[in-house]
């Protein structure tokens, strides 16, 4: 998979310290169509930014196992059709956490079902919002901004991906 971007803190108005080691965390995310070419997002509606539905690999998982594992848990649905969109590294200096997120971009399978959500996505209000693909890449660009450290990389790596979405579709 190709690397689309690394984001540092810089990247997002932050200047932390550079630790001197990082927590290796690896992701899967995926922008997934329905049929009538709306995409998931999941709105933080206590953090005020919107982000794809993914999450990390956890031990023994390989990647499509945690795809469909952090699908069903935040947006109640299975995908298909998985194609390669690519890697994003984050540096996240202020968690010492070097983040890399391999996205795909795959097909809705069957119905909307309902999310089962951690205990830290419920509180954080995760809540599934399903919109066309310029919509998407419009909401989190005037999100680009939004207060929190973490929320900034997540902003930037999910509007690369969404950009990048748009380009392989065209």
């Amino acid at each position: 998979m190709k690397t689309l971007k690394t984001i540092y803190d810089t990247d997002i108005g932050y200047n932390n310290t550079k630790p001197e080691q990082y927590k290796l965390r690896s992701a899967v995310r995926a922008v997934v169509f329905d049929a009538e070419k709306k995409i998931a997002l999941l709105h933080a509606t206590k953090k005020s930014y919107h982000k794809l539905p993914g999450g990390g690999i956890e031990e023994g998982e390989d990647m499509q196992t945690a795809l469909k594992r952090e699908l069903l848990e935040e947006i109640g649905c299975e995908a298909n059709n998985l194609k390669d969109l690519g890697i994003i590294e984050e540096y996240r200096n202020g968690f010492k956490e070097h983040q890399t997120s391999h996205c795909f971009v795959a097909s809705l399978v069957g119905e909307k079902g309902t999310n089962s959500l951690t205990e830290e996505e419920a509180q954080d209000g995760f809540e599934p919002e399903w919109m066309d693909l310029e919509t998407a890449i419009q909401t989190l660009e005037n999100e680009i901004n939004v207060d929190q450290y973490e929320g900034r990389f997540i902003v930037l790596r999910d509007l690369t991906f969404l950009k990048a979405a748009k380009a392989q579709i065209e």
